[in-house]
C-alpha cells in the first residue's frame, strides 16, 4: 500500500518554523500557566478584598470562559485564517490580565478572569490548529509532545511560582506578567507567521455558537456544582443540567441545518473522530482530573508532609515526559498512532489496578512506581488524540477538529473530578464515625493529621485508603473504556510529505 502524501508546511525555512514554534509555546505556557499560579495566590487576594463566598469562582470563571470558546476559536480559523484569530486570542487574554492585575474588588477580578479565559480558550486551541499548518503530519507528532511537556511544565510550577511571585512582588504581579509575554508573541507572529487565506466564504453560524458554548459551560458548572452550590442535585445545579440537555438538543437541530457549523456532524460519521473523542474524554478524566486526588492520597495514607507529597509528583511528571517524548519521536518515524493509544491506556489501567491494592503502610517507593507507570502511560498518547483528529477530518475542518478534541479532554477532567470527589466523600462519610477523636475526617489538615495520636492517625489513613479504593477501581474502569475506543481504531498511517512539495517554490 502507498503511504499517503501530504501538503507542504505552511512555513519551509527550519530556523524560522523553530522561532515560530517557540513564540507559540510562550503563549501556550502563559495561557495554561494562568489557571495554576492563582491557585495560592488566592488566599491572599481573598484577604484584600473579602468576599470569600466567591473565592471558587476566580478559577471557574477561567474555566468557564475557556470551555465556552475553545469550539468556537477552532471554527474561526478555519473560516478567517488562523494567525490573525490567533493573534486576537492573545491580545484578549493579554488585555485580560492587565485587567486582572489593575482589579479593584472580587467583582472586578472574577469579570477580568472571564475576558482572560475568553483569550485563552483561543490560544490553546489555535496553538495546535498553527502546528498542522506549520508541520507535516509526522513531523507534528514530535513537536506535539514538546507542546504536552509545557502542559505539564506549567501545572508543575505553577502553584509554587504563584506563591513565591505573590510573597515577593505581590499577588498582582502573577496577572501583569502576561502583559510584556503576550506583547512579544503577538510581534513575533505578525512579522514572522504567514497568513494562509482560506479558499471559502466566511459565514458564521450564530447560532450554534451560542448553544455550544451554553453546552460547555453547563458541563463546566454542572462538574462543580458540589463546590458552588453545596451539592450536585441541589436545584441550582439540577437547571443548569436541563440547561445542558436543551442546549444539546438545540445544537444537533441547528447544526444539520448551517451552511458553516461550528463542529460539522459529518466529523462524527467518521470513526476514527468518534473514537479518538471518547479516547480524549476518557484521557482527560484520569490524566487530569486525577492530579489533585494523588496529591490527597499521598498525604491522608502515607503521612508525608506536603512538600514531600509533592516530591513524588516528579515521578510522575518525569513518566509523562518519557512517554510523550518517546512517543512522539517513534510516530515521527513510523507513522503509527493506533499502538501508543493502545499501550498507553493499557498502562494507566494497570497502574489504577496496583492503586486499589495499596493500604495504610504500603511502602511509599511501590506507590511512586505505580504513579510512574501512570504518568508513563498518560505521556504515551498526550498527542494522539489530536494529531489522530486533525489526519482524520478534511483541511477545511482540521481547527473546528482540534477545538472538539481540546474541549473534549478538559470536559472529561471537570466530571472526573466531580466524580471523583463525590466518592471519596461518601466513603469518608461512612468511615469516618466510627474513629474516636475525630468529628469530621474530611476537615483533617496534614498538620492537624500529625498532631494526632498514633492510633487515630493510623485509622484515619486506613479509613482515606479504603475510601479511595472504589475511585481507583472507577479510574481504571474509564481507562479500560477509552482502551476498548483505542482498540477499534482503524490502523492508520500518517501521511509523509513529498519531496518535491518540501521546496520553497512548491510552498509558494
Amino acid at each position: 500500500m502507498d503511504t499517503p502524501i501530504a501538503a507542504a508546511p505552511l512555513v519551509t525555512d527550519h530556523r524560522r518554523r523553530f522561532i515560530l514554534f517557540l513564540f507559540l509555546m510562550a503563549a501556550m505556557f502563559m495561557a495554561t500557566l494562568d489557571n495554576q499560579i492563582v491557585a495560592t495566590a488566592l488566599p491572599t487576594i481573598v484577604g484584600e478584598f473579602g468576599r470569600l463566598e466567591r473565592f471558587g469562582w476566580v478559577g471557574s470563571a477561567y474555566l468557564l470562559a475557556v470551555s465556552a470558546v475553545m469550539p468556537l476559536y477552532g471554527k474561526l480559523g478555519d473560516l478567517f485564517g488562523r494567525k490573525y484569530v490567533m493573534m486576537a486570542a492573545i491580545t484578549i487574554f493579554t488585555v485580560g490580565s492587565a485587567v486582572c492585575g489593575l482589579a479593584i474588588s472580587m467583582n472586578t477580578l472574577i469579570g477580568a478572569r472571564v475576558l482572560q479565559g475568553l483569550g485563552g480558550g483561543g490560544i490553546m486551541v489555535s496553538i495546535f490548529a498553527v502546528n498542522a499548518d506549520l508541520f507535516e503530519p509526522r513531523e507534528r507528532a514530535r513537536y506535539q509532545s514538546y507542546s504536552s511537556l509545557v502542559l505539564m511544565a506549567s501545572g508543575a510550577i505553577g502553584p509554587v511560582l504563584g506563591g513565591a511571585m505573590s510573597d515577593l512582588f505581590g499577588w498582582r504581579s502573577i496577572f501583569l506578567v502576561n502583559v510584556p509575554i503576550g506583547f512579544v508573541v503577538l510581534i513575533g507572529l505578525g512579522l514572522m507567521l504567514p497568513y494562509r487565506k482560506p479558499n471559502r466564504r466566511p459565514k458564521i453560524d450564530y447560532a450554534g455558537a451560542l448553544l455550544l458554548a451554553l453546552t460547555a459551560a453547563s458541563i463546566v458548572l454542572a462538574a462543580d456544582g458540589a463546590q458552588i452550590f453545596g451539592s450536585l442535585a441541589a436545584p441550582q445545579n439540577l437547571a443548569i443540567i436541563a440547561l445542558g440537555a436543551a442546549a444539546v438538543m438545540g445544537w444537533i437541530f441547528v447544526e444539520r441545518r448551517a451552511a458553516e457549523p461550528i463542529v460539522p456532524l459529518s466529523l462524527f460519521r467518521n470513526s476514527t473522530f468518534t473514537l479518538l473523542l471518547v479516547m480524549s474524554v476518557m484521557s482527560g478524566a484520569i490524566g487530569i482530573g486525577m492530579v489533585n486526588y494523588f496529591a490527597l492520597f499521598l498525604q491522608t495514607t502515607t503521612g508525608l508532609s506536603p512538600s514531600a507529597a509533592g516530591a513524588f509528583f516528579i515521578l510522575l511528571t518525569g513518566g509523562i515526559v518519557c512517554g510523550s517524548l518517546s512517543a512522539g519521536r517513534i510516530i515521527s518515524v513510523t507513522g503509527r498512532y493506533k499502538p501508543f493509544a493502545i499501550a498507553s491506556l493499557s498502562c494507566s489501567a494497570i497502574a489504577f489496578v496496583l492503586f486499589t491494592q495499596i493500604h495504610a503502610g504500603t511502602p511509599v517507593l511501590l506507590i511512586g512506581a505505580a504513579m510512574a507507570l501512570h504518568g508513563f502511560g498518560v505521556g504515551l498518547a498526550q498527542q494522539v488524540p489530536v494529531i489522530g483528529v486533525q489526519n482524520a477530518a478534511l483541511a477545511r475542518d482540521v481547527g473546528a477538529a482540534t477545538g472538539s478534541v481540546t474541549l473534549s479532554r478538559m470536559g472529561g477532567a471537570s466530571i472526573a473530578i466531580s466524580v471523583y470527589g463525590a466518592i471519596v466523600s461518601s466513603q469518608l462519610g461512612k468511615a469516618g464515625l466510627s474513629i474516636p477523636g475525630v468529628t469530621n475526617i474530611e476537615q483533617l489538615t496534614p498538620k492537624m493529621l500529625a498532631a494526632l495520636p498514633e492510633e487515630v492517625r493510623q485509622a484515619v489513613a486506613e479509613a482515606y485508603a479504603n475510601a479511595f479504593t472504589p475511585l481507583f477501581m472507577a479510574s481504571c474502569a474509564i481507562a479500560f473504556i477509552g482502551l476498548c475506543a483505542a482498540v477499534m481504531l482503524k490502523p492508520t498511517q500518517l501521511p509523509r510529505m513529498a519531496k518535491s512539495a518540501a521546496s520553497p517554490e512548491a510552498a509558494e
